[in-house]
């Protein structure tokens, strides 16, 4: 993901979405944004450049090293996590080549790492599927008090909120296709339409209207 702001200073609503990501600014050099349990609210400074690799739900604890949960609803510089030295020679090459260097960046550390914890993937795709906590306890061989502290190191949240954020995402992809919001809260799994306004408001900030007519 890249964007690029050649006008004046910049507001953007970025939306929770499970993921962790690595960002290169041309004004903050490498920088790491953790999971958001809402949405935040992003500053960009006229001219600034920024790209970003965005590591799914489970898959940031084993690039940078650091539980999900440590960097909920934060962004750091990356040196805050690795120390200066470690990142100097990531900074030079990323103000170069951005894209190519957290790409390089996040595939040296999986294979590193041994690739992301198996359990990650299949908690998400079980949360997204609208699978109950105690369906994907049983699932994946934990009890609901292990999968609890599993997931907030792997997601940054428990499996709900995850659920939660996730049904959402499904639910805005849905409406921007042209699926009534009525249906779209059936097919996702609300009560009605008045629940998925509110959830979306909560976790967004706004109400989908406004999220839709954003485009």
């Amino acid at each position: 993901m890249t964007s690029a702001n050649p006008g004046g200073t910049r507001t953007g609503r970025v939306l929770p979405d499970g993921c962790v990501d690595l960002l290169w600014s041309s004004r903050a050099g490498l920088r790491v944004a953790g999971p958001d349990r809402t949405a935040f609210l992003s500053v960009s400074a006229p001219g600034e450049r920024w790209v970003g690799l965005r590591l799914p739900p489970g898959v940031g604890p084993a690039v940078l090293g650091v539980p999900a949960d440590e960097l909920r609803d934060t962004r750091v510089p990356l040196a805050a996590l690795w120390g200066d030295r470690a990142v100097a020679e990531l900074a030079e090459r990323a103000a170069a080549d951005p894209a190519s260097t957290l790409t390089a960046l996040a595939a040296r550390r999986l294979r590193a790492a041994g690739g992301p914890d198996p359990l990650g993937a299949r908690v998400a795709a079980a949360a997204a599927a609208g699978v109950p906590v105690a369906a994907i306890a049983a699932e994946v061989g934990l009890d609901p008090r292990a999968l609890l502290r599993r997931s907030r190191a792997l997601f940054g949240y428990g499996p709900k909120t995850l659920a939660r954020i996730l049904r959402m995402r499904r639910a805005l992809s849905l409406a921007r296709s042209g699926t009534p919001l009525a249906e779209v809260a059936a097919a996702c799994g609300y009560a009605d339409q008045p629940h998925l306004t509110r959830d979306v408001r909560d976790l967004a900030g706004v109400p989908p209207a406004v999220l839709l007519g954003a485009g």
